[in-house]
């Protein structure tokens, strides 16, 4: 079943609620490459009107997550093997620098917030919540930018993150995936700034070759 529109929290505008909830349904398989996505159908699925419809798919262009078709409109969009290949070439230059900082950067706060991050993913695996494991994950990577606290390095990142996402959840073997998390976060929390990196150069090389050619 998709995904229905969460509450809306107060002072966040409709337009990245809708976007989030859309987001995650393509994230999770309820929209495959290709399928359309008609405004008039949307703004009367959430009962709202088109226009935050219209900012929220505006958003998903923008990250990459919908395509535009001359003859159908917004449709969820697809990676060929190139793309997918330019995208690791891309997340290893701006996500190994993201964990060189954090490594740097990180407080015992921090580095508590993430050990936590990826106890909920263990105990979602668990629990055969395989949507709620794929999220945390997602989340982890999300708060180590946050911790590297590099405006110029957030800003790069946003319009790669709903790709980049769309990548992660790719990756089959949650269990392998949530140990190399706790090596990654292992070497964050040593403060050696080349350990950090390197551990994520390591992180993310094994799972470039695991990938499908087109997702």
């Amino acid at each position: 079943m998709a995904q229905p529109l969460p509450e809306p929290q107060r002072g966040r505008p409709l337009r990245e609620e809708i976007r989030d909830t859309l987001r995650t349904r393509i994230f999770e398989g309820h929209y495959a490459a290709g399928t359309r996505l008609v405004e008039r159908d949307l703004a009367a699925e959430f009962n709202v009107s088109r226009l935050p419809i219209r900012e929220a798919l505006r958003m998903l262009h923008q990250e990459g997550v919908l395509a535009e078709r001359a003859t159908r409109g917004s449709v969820v969009a697809g990676l060929s093997e190139r793309e997918v290949e330019d995208l690791f070439d891309v997340r290893a230059s701006l996500e190994v620098l993201a964990c060189r900082r954090a490594t740097e950067r990180a407080t015992p706060d921090d580095i508590a917030t993430l050990w936590s991050i990826l106890d909920r993913a263990s105990e979602a695996l668990a629990k055969g919540n395989i949507n709620e494991a794929h999220r945390t994950n997602t989340e982890f990577h999300d708060e180590v930018t946050r911790i590297a606290d590099n405006g110029f390095l957030k800003t790069a990142l946003e319009p790669l993150q709903g790709r980049m996402h769309w990548l992660f959840r790719h990756v089959t073997d949650l269990s392998e995936l949530i140990q190399e998390h706790r090596e990654l976060l292992a070497a964050i929390a040593s403060g050696d700034p080349e350990r950090g990196a390197g551990q994520s150069i390591h992180h993310i090389g094994k799972y470039k070759e695991q990938y499908p050619d087109t997702v």
